[in-house]
């Protein structure tokens, strides 16, 4: 399929309802409001094809966005790459979801992450934590240093209030996915949490978003989910 056969069959499948919703979450034109799971038959159809994924990425049409992080390569992107398409993430959706799922699929996530952490700028250190929740969620915990892991739970813990808005929720997910993913560090991540106490997130247009780590941590607990890990992270 090249990419005006895959922009027709996306538009296709495009509802006005779920228009309505992504741009209620930060989305705007153009886009078609296709549901996720209605893209899994294209994408088997596909299957990987990293030169596609780009040309539909670089659409600017989110739906294609988020199509090209089901097709991409991730292994097959340089760094380089990845900072094209966060430049081009305008929104947490494209941010978190897309570019942070991508990258946690490469062999230079933790190098990327730890960049876009450090970078000040709110999308990217978003997409940074998240693409450690991602990663933390899926692989083993042997693939990660404890003490670096320990450091940016002090990092959430001092910074997190302070943050960019979007940035506050990523974290919130980090301390949150730390607790139940990665065991070593369980009992920090608790009462890191403790310490944290509520993270009110502020939404333009929207009401506040009232976060509180340890009663989500404790009800994952409660279900048996301690040490739970995806067995894919993209669809």
């Amino acid at each position: 399929m090249n990419l005006e056969m895959v922009m027709q069959e996306l538009e296709a499948l495009g509802k006005e309802r779920t228009k309505k919703i992504y741009i209620s979450n930060g989305a705007h034109e153009p886009l078609f409001g296709v549901a996720t799971g209605a893209m899994k038959p294209i994408a088997k159809k596909i299957k990987i094809s990293q030169s596609l994924a780009e040309e539909l990425y670089s659409t600017g049409n989110y739906d294609a966005m988020y199509f090209a992080g089901i097709i991409a390569d991730p292994k097959a992107m340089t760094e380089s790459d990845y900072d094209c398409w966060m430049d081009a993430a305008y929104f947490y959706m494209l941010s978190d979801f897309v570019v942070a799922v991508t990258l946690s699929e490469s062999d230079i996530a933790q190098e990327v992450a730890d960049k876009w952490i450090a970078s000040g700028e709110e999308l990217r250190m978003s997409a940074g934590w998240s693409c450690y929740c991602w990663l933390l969620g899926n692989r083993l915990d042997v693939e990660f240093s404890e003490s670096k892991i320990s450091n940016m739970l002090d990092i959430v813990k001092n910074t997190i209030h302070d943050s960019p808005e979007q940035t506050k929720s990523a974290m919130n997910n980090f301390l949150y996915t730390v607790a139940i993913s990665y065991v070593p560090l369980h009992e920090k991540a608790v009462e890191t949490a403790k310490a944290i106490g509520i993270v009110e997130v502020k939404r333009d247009k929207k009401k506040s978003s009232i976060l509180n780590a340890y009663e989500s941590i404790q009800k994952a607990v409660d279900k048996g989910r301690l040490g739970f890990k995806r067995k894919h992270v993209r669809c």
